[in-house]
C-alpha cells in the first residue's frame, strides 16, 4: 500500500506540474554534457559522421531497466534530428526487450520527421547479453562505423570502461551515465562528460522533449525532500525514545 501511495502521489504531482510548466518556461542549471551533445548532433549531420547510443543491459522487468528507459528519450529525440543524415543514428542494447523497444523508438523518430521510409531495423541492435559479451559487441560499432559521439546511458557494470576506452582511442565524444555505482566510478575517471546521479533521468527535460519531462524533475525534487524529512523525523523519534521522552 505504501508503494501504491507513492506512485499515486507522484502521478498526481506530475500531472499538476506538467500543466504549470506548459504555462511558464523552466530554467535549468547548465550541464556541459547536454550542451556538447547538442553541438555533436549538429556537427554529425554536417560532416556525415554517426552518433551511437548504448542503452546497457537493464532488464525492464526490474529496477535496473529505469535508466535504459531514460536512455530511450535520447533515442527518440536524436533519431528525429539525424534522420536525414548520410550516417543515421545507431543504437545498441544488451537486453532483448530493450532492443525491440529501441527499434520501435527509432521508427517513431523517423516517422515524426516524415521520413519513415528511411528507417532501417539494423539501426537498433542486440549487441550481447553478458557483461563482457555486450562490451565485445559494442566496441566494433564505436571503432568501425565512423562514430563521432557516443552516448552511454543505462545499466552497466565495470565493462563500461572498455567502451569509454574504445571511444577515447577513436577521439570520439563520450557522454555517459549509469545507475550502477561501480559504473559511475569508472565513468567519472574515464568518460569525457559523465552524468552523475539523478542527472541520468534529466535527459528528456534538457533536450526539450515536453512539459512532462520538465515536470518530472520538479517531482523528483519534491520526493527527495519528502524522503529527507522522513529520515529526519525517524532520527528525531529515535533520539526522543533514547531520552525516554517518547
Amino acid at each position: 500500500m505504501i508503494e501504491l501511495g507513492v506512485i499515486l502521489i507522484s502521478a498526481l504531482l506530475l500531472l499538476v506540474f506538467t500543466v504549470r510548466k506548459r504555462k511558464s518556461p523552466a530554467k535549468f542549471r547548465e550541464l556541459a554534457a547536454f550542451t556538447r551533445l547538442s553541438q555533436a548532433i549538429g556537427l554529425s549531420v554536417e560532416d556525415g559522421t554517426r552518433l551511437h547510443i548504448s542503452l546497457g543491459r537493464g532488464d525492464l522487468l526490474t529496477s535496473r531497466g529505469a535508466s535504459g528507459l531514460a536512455g530511450l528519450s535520447f533515442v527518440r529525440d536524436i533519431a528525429e534530428r539525424t534522420s536525414v543524415s548520410d550516417s543515421p543514428l545507431v543504437v545498441t542494447a544488451g537486453d532483448p526487450v530493450l532492443a525491440l523497444l529501441t527499434q520501435d523508438t527509432l521508427r517513431a523518430g523517423y516517422e515524426a520527421a516524415r521520413v519513415g521510409d528511411l528507417f532501417s531495423p539494423n539501426s537498433g541492435r542486440l549487441a550481447g547479453m553478458s557483461p563482457f559479451g555486450y562490451a565485445a559487441g559494442v566496441m566494433p560499432v564505436v571503432g568501425d562505423e565512423n562514430v563521432s559521439a557516443n552516448v552511454l546511458i543505462g545499466n552497466f557494470g565495470a565493462e563500461i570502461g572498455l567502451l569509454a576506452e574504445s571511444a577515447e582511442r577513436e577521439r570520439a565524444l563520450t557522454i555517459a551515465a549509469s545507475d550502477d555505482l561501480t559504473a559511475q566510478a569508472v565513468l567519472y575517471a574515464s568518460a569525457e562528460e559523465p552524468l552523475i546521479g539523478e542527472e541520468t533521468f534529466a535527459a528528456g527535460a534538457y533536450l526539450g522533449m515536453g512539459a512532462s519531462h520538465t515536470a518530472s524533475l520538479t517531482v523528483q525534487d519534491i520526493l527527495r525532500w519528502l524522503v529527507i524529512l522522513f529520515l529526519l523525523a525517524g532520527a528525531g523519534l529515535k533520539f526522543l525514545q533514547f531520552l525516554g521522552i517518547f
